[in-house]
């Protein structure tokens, strides 16, 4: 699959480095998304998470990219849709092996854990890797509950 479209969204503890990303990708040619929040006031990730878990499982977006300060809340909120494999990533390898093995399409990152260097390089890792299928592509299978 040729990456194209990103969504992005991440609470008030990931604006800054929200921002930073957007930058990023679109100078290396990614169409993206912005679903907030885009202030640093206190507000509720579910309300961000949502949109862009929903935006892949439609795929109305190739991936998500979702950064709040532990990562945990949007991970949690977008694997509540049976199409989205979101993986909680703090390193590269890890980002790696989400796309790799399990055929994630949304990389949480915990913005208060990371640098702004090492959360780009996890982003840049999950967006240039396939998915290998083969085995993994049975267990994959196994993972939304119809």
């Amino acid at each position: 699959m040729k990456v194209k479209k990103i969504g992005i969204a991440g609470d008030h503890a990931g604006v800054e480095l929200k921002q930073k990303v957007i930058q990023v990708l679109e100078s290396k040619g990614f169409e993206l998304t912005n679903y907030g929040t885009d202030s640093t006031d206190s507000c509720d990730y579910p309300d961000y998470a949502h949109p862009l878990a929903k935006s892949v499982a439609d795929k109305e977006n190739d991936l998500g990219v979702l950064i709040c300060g532990s990562g945990n809340g949007v991970n949690m909120t977008a694997n509540k849709y049976p199409e989205v494999r979101s993986a909680l990533s703090w390193t590269p390898e890890i980002a790696e092996l989400g796309r790799l093995h399990n055929n994630a399409n949304v990389v949480a990152i915990p913005a208060r854990f990371v640098s702004e260097e090492l959360a780009i390089e996890i982003i840049e890792k999950f967006v240039s890797t396939e998915f290998e299928g083969g085995r993994h592509e049975r267990r994959v299978n196994k993972i939304a509950i119809s």
